[in-house]
């Protein structure tokens, strides 16, 4: 059985993919702005995602802006029937890289029509949009006025299912009165635990949760005790961590990014590593250290 096919699958939108996927962040060029230093490597990545089994690829046409978008089009298309390709909206990107908020309608729109005309599709399969609230963590704030705008939006089928971004659990629970959430996508990982239970209750409602920075963004998350699992089964501390996060939920649905295709063979092969229970009792205790 290939490494991928062994972590399973869950149900995305209408479509069930692969619950070891690939983010595409890392693609654009230093602070995720401008080109890439190597576009071919970018592409190379992309096709050996592909070929690997990914079948969901998470994307922004704010990534560079423009730039990973306008690659994964160059390496993938015309797109296998089988891959989900999920966007961001709700950013756009300043002088110098800057991150902004892009809630209005004008800006709503246009960001889907960007990413139409990057991506090269006729309809967006998933648009997750992203809270910018404040930038390092969700925090309250309403919603209702951009999740009304994406719904028109798909209304008008230029996008097939709405997803969110950076967001706390009353958020979800208003934004599902507005229109249907195919997935959640937050900050979570061994040390950042904060949603442990919007993500049991959106598995209870068969929805995924889509962690990003599995091992703490930039820089990664240090930890002896990481360190030493992985050294005792062979593998990396990457690997641990995505096995960790495979194990936690069924609904978890896994997106690491990498530029380099050595990293990427890697961060699949973690969908066959097994974790013992003695292993995954320690890997528990980061989490509750940082709390």
């Amino acid at each position: 059985m290939p490494a991928l096919d062994q972590a399973g699958t869950f149900q995305l939108g209408d479509r069930p993919v692969k619950r070891l996927g690939y983010g595409a962040m890392q693609l654009a060029g230093k602070g995720v702005f401008g080109p890439p230093k190597d576009r071919a490597e970018a592409i190379s990545v992309l096709r050996e995602a592909v070929a690997s089994g990914v079948d969901h690829i998470d994307t922004s046409d704010y990534y560079g802006p423009h730039v990973t978008n306008q690659i994964i089009k160059e390496a993938l298309a015309p797109y296998p029937k089988a891959l989900t390709i999920v966007t961001k909206l709700g950013a756009k990107r300043g002088a110098g890289g800057t991150w902004l908020p892009a809630f209005s309608r004008e800006d709503l729109t246009q960001a889907v029509h960007d990413n139409l005309r990057n991506l090269g599709v006729d309809v967006l399969e998933v648009a997750n949009l992203r809270a910018m609230f404040h930038r390092d963590h969700p925090v309250e704030g309403s919603m209702e006025a951009p999740l009304t705008v994406l719904a028109d939006l798909q209304r008008q089928g230029l996008v097939k299912h709405i997803g969110l971004s950076h967001v706390t659990p009353r958020q979800v629970a208003d934004g599902r009165k507005i229109c249907a959430i195919a997935c959640v996508q937050n900050l979570y990982n061994l040390a950042r635990r904060d949603d442990d239970s919007l993500i049991d209750a959106l598995a209870k409602d068969g929805v995924p949760f889509v962690p990003y920075f599995p091992l703490g963004g930039f820089p990664p998350l240090p930890s002896a005790v990481l360190s030493d699992v992985a050294a005792e089964l062979g593998a990396t501390p990457m690997q641990v961590a995505l096995a960790w996060l495979l194990r936690r939920a069924p609904n978890i649905l896994l997106i690491p990014g990498t530029s380099s295709v050595g990293h990427l063979r890697e961060n699949m092969a973690a969908a066959a590593l097994t974790l013992p229970d003695e292993a995954v009792e320690r890997l528990d205790g980061i989490g509750a250290k940082a709390a």
